[in-house]
């Protein structure tokens, strides 16, 4: 069986829910099409999704297409889900893009675009909604050569725009040409040799096919999701130019989670695509970075537009999984993928969730919890002493989305502090500190040294020995690094601390003790915990004669803006701390490019259109930490058992307290 995954993606509005919609119908996986306004579309099945029109969590449809089997992504458009988009990448064969023919190319779609090309995935862009006022044909072309990609090839021409009489008709143009031999030395030689090569000859439409799906050429179809006009030729775009899924059937088990839900039992079911081997009810396979096993208990695959139980999955498919208890997005199941990297950005804000009277906290916390099961870059952070969790997000929109569906279903009403921006902390230089066994006011039996050095940006955290690892039980090594890495999770100002090198200088315990004709004696003989809950108080303390700086999230813009109103511009741009650090005009355009901090993305986006007349384009992307340089240093309360105060964390953390 051939099967192919595509993905539809967009900017928010372009109409790709209505296009999934269309493409089903035409098919004839579904006899009626549903409406976004209507909310009873076959992928937007959230509540909150039908409600507000948009599109929130990937979802799966699958159809035939002249024998083949496509199974059909709808992602979101809205740039707060950009990690739902970029999660269900990695899984895909290839993708539809689409681009409004009103609006035109919109700032989410070059982010996009900018995924895609970097991916290599092969891509056909289809202009939808030419049937609406003030569609346009060449000028959204030339935008999508000047704005996403010069490599692209127009399928056909189009008529009546604007109406509902607007139709596309299929044929390739003599630009074709020009396009694909400036990539096939062979082609070009063909047309030097034989100036009459027409549109229809053989030899353009294979280079067509073999180009598109090596990612180096782009398709660009014309149609309506709404009147159908144009969605046959892109159907045959996906059947001829895309290519079909690969994989070895009789290979190992390797495959990817791209989603992770609860059923009604509220188990857990993972959405996986297979890239090798076939994986069979009752299996045991193993899972995710700590290489679990489980056995899988259930599968269901798609299949004509709905799902259906099966026995087994092979390469090449999409899945729902069940028994995988411990499951999470982004896991390989079975083999890792060589090559399987995650492109995520980090979330760069954090808010604390604030329980309505009368909620019940502990629901409220289980219910946290599993949303983040479902997206793991959604990080918590609870609070014991103040009764607090903190949720980390990308944007305002995905605040509304988790107050809902905390709302919706499981019936717990919150509300939201100010969103804030999630900084970060780097050594500011180097510092070490050691307390030794039965010395001083160590009230541990433990000996710990620990050195923090500044690493490269980037690097995260290195933990490293300069003493013996059979100086002492490698469990003991072990509570010591794992201590380590929890208690970077805050640093001196409360904020995670990253990218540096921490060593274990020095190390020593007390043996096993024990009396004559009795047991085992604690108080005399060094356990995991005394590790433990040393180590925090010795990594504090050589953090603080490190120092350490507070970096906030910055986001890389670019900003289009009529030029005769970039004097009003560039005032708020300094006000919001935003540095722009090229300025270019486009005939009447200008296009700023720079960096603006994270947490005034969403005020700098209001305020746009009413400096630009409306005009205004914003787009924006993590780009990287930097240190704070205006107003004071950002502070996030420590959370309980903080090593930051001696005599507090010993009182909450040890039975045995020193003088």
């Amino acid at each position: 069986m051939h099967l192919l995954n595509l993905g539809i993606l967009a900017h928010v509005d372009a109409g790709k829910t209505s296009l999934t919609e269309r493409l089903l119908h035409t098919v004839g996986a579904i006899d009626e099409i549903g409406s976004v306004d209507a909310g009873n579309t076959r992928t937007d099945t959230l509540a909150l999704e039908r409600r507000r029109g948009i599109t929130i969590k990937s979802a799966v449809v699958s159809f035939p297409l002249d024998g083949r089997t496509v199974n059909l992504i709808d992602t979101p458009g809205h740039p707060d889900f950009i990690a739902e988009v970029e999660r269900v990448l990695g899984v895909l064969d290839g993708v539809v893009l689409v681009v409004s023919a009103v609006e035109g190319v919109q700032a989410q779609t070059r982010v996009l675009m900018r995924t895609l090309r970097r991916l290599r995935i092969p891509t056909l862009i289809f202009v939808n909604k030419i049937d609406r006022r003030g569609a346009r044909r060449d000028e959204v072309l030339r935008a999508i050569g000047d704005r996403l990609t010069p490599a692209i090839v127009p399928m056909g021409t189009t008529s009546g725009l604007g109406t509902r009489a607007a139709r596309f008709t299929p044929g390739l143009g003599p630009a074709a040409l020009d396009v694909l031999a400036g990539h096939d030395d062979a082609l070009l030689s063909a047309y030097l040799d034989d100036p009459g090569l027409g549109a229809q000859d053989d030899r353009l439409r294979a280079a067509l096919a073999g180009q598109t799906r090596r990612a180096l050429v782009h398709p660009v179809y014309f149609g309506s999701a709404i009147t159908g006009a144009g969605t046959d030729a892109l159907l045959s775009g996906v059947r001829d130019l895309l290519p079909t899924a690969d994989g070895d059937p009789g290979g190992p088990v390797c495959g990817t989670v791209f989603k992770v839900e609860r059923g009604p039992a509220g188990e857990k079911v993972a959405y996986a695509r297979m890239f090798s081997g076939t994986l069979r009810v009752r299996d045991r396979v193993p899972y995710g970075d700590a290489r679990s096993e489980g056995r899988v208990t259930a599968i269901s695959v798609f299949d004509n537009g709905t799902d259906v139980r099966a026995d087994a999955v092979p390469a090449g498919r999409i899945a729902r999984l069940w028994g995988l208890t411990d499951i999470r997005i982004g896991d390989a199941v079975g083999v890792p993928r060589a090559g399987g990297e995650r492109f995520f950005a980090p979330p760069t804000l954090e808010t604390v969730v604030v329980p309505a009277p009368g909620t019940d906290r502990r629901a409220l916390h289980l219910a946290l919890t599993q949303l983040a099961e479902q997206d793991p870059l959604i990080d918590l952070r609870h609070d014991e002493v103040r009764q607090e969790t903190s949720v980390s997000l990308y944007g305002e929109v995905q605040k509304e989305v988790v107050q809902a569906t905390l709302a919706d279903e499981y019936g717990l009403d919150v509300t939201f502090r100010e969103t804030t921006p999630l900084c970060i902390e780097r050594p500011a230089g180097t510092g070490a500190a050691v307390e030794f066994n039965k010395k001083d006011a160590n009230p541990f039996l433990a000996t710990v040294g620990l050195r923090v050095d500044p690493a490269p940006a980037g690097s995260g955290v290195d933990f490293r020995l300069e003493v013996e690892l059979g100086a002492m039980p490698y469990a003991f090594f072990k509570a010591v690094e794992d201590s380590v890495r929890e208690t970077l999770g805050q640093g001196l100002y409360g904020w995670q601390v990253t990218d540096c090198a921490v060593t274990m200088t020095h190390s020593g315990y007390s043996p096993r003790q024990s009396h004559a004709h009795q047991g085992f004696d604690k108080s005399m003989s060094s356990t995991g915990a005394d590790f433990r809950g040393l180590t925090p108080l010795v990594l504090i303390e050589a953090l603080r004669r490190a120092g350490t700086v507070v970096h906030e999230p910055l986001h890389r813009f670019r900003l289009e803006a009529p030029v005769d109103t970039l004097g009003a511009l560039l005032p708020v741009l300094a006000a919001l701390g935003a540095v722009p650090q090229t300025t270019a005009a486009r005939g009447d355009t200008g296009v700023l490019d720079g960096t603006v901090p994270a947490a005034r993305v969403h005020e700098l986006e209001q305020r746009l259109p009413g400096l630009t007349r409306g005009e205004g384009e914003l787009e924006s992307a993590f780009e990287a930490y930097a240190p704070v340089t205006h107003g004071p240093v950002p502070r996030r309360p420590p959370t309980d058992h903080n090593p930051l105060n001696r005599k507090e964390y010993l009182l909450n953390v040890t039975r045995r307290v020193g003088g």
